[in-house]
């Protein structure tokens, strides 16, 4: 075999190993709307899922950031709502926790909310504690989301 014959052979073998090799994303990646969200302090539970607005969550490999407003198109004042923020992410087993780098509410910002997550088929539900002393918040809340993308 020539070396011409063997670089060709390379290629040809490389090119096939590219094709043949299907590279998936990790379950969580991808882009999630929320469908229901509850909340619990102290002794009472109640829904935060308000379906006049639309909420999407966006996982990246790295990052996440979530985007949620009304949907009368923001026309009537005292209805228009828009909030979002996002940062980092960690994920270990089903251990999902959010470093909240950005948000409308700088309170907020500079936090980690730890949630335990579960995937099944396009839906995801992520349950844990939301606790921020500065704001006196301390609640256990459960987002389920559906995959759009």
């Amino acid at each position: 075999m020539t070396v011409k014959h063997a670089l060709i052979l390379t290629t040809l073998v490389s090119a096939l190993c590219r094709c043949t090799t299907k590279q998936t994303a990790a379950p969580l990646v991808g882009t999630w709307e929320l469908i229901s969200a509850t909340a619990t302090e102290k002794d009472s539970t109640y829904l935060t899922f308000d379906p006049k607005n639309k909420m999407i969550k966006i996982i990246n490999a790295t990052h996440f950031a979530f985007l949620n407003h009304d949907l009368g198109g923001g026309k009537d004042t005292a209805l228009a709502a828009f909030t979002a923020g996002g940062g980092t992410y960690t994920l270990a087993d089903s251990v999902y926790t959010e470093h909240l780098d950005y948000y409308i509410d700088r309170v907020w910002e500079n936090n980690k909310f730890p949630f335990t997550i579960k995937i099944v088929g396009d839906t995801l539900i992520q349950k844990g504690v939301e606790k921020l002393e500065k704001l006196g918040i301390d609640r256990v809340i459960i987002e389920t989301y559906k995959r759009v993308k």
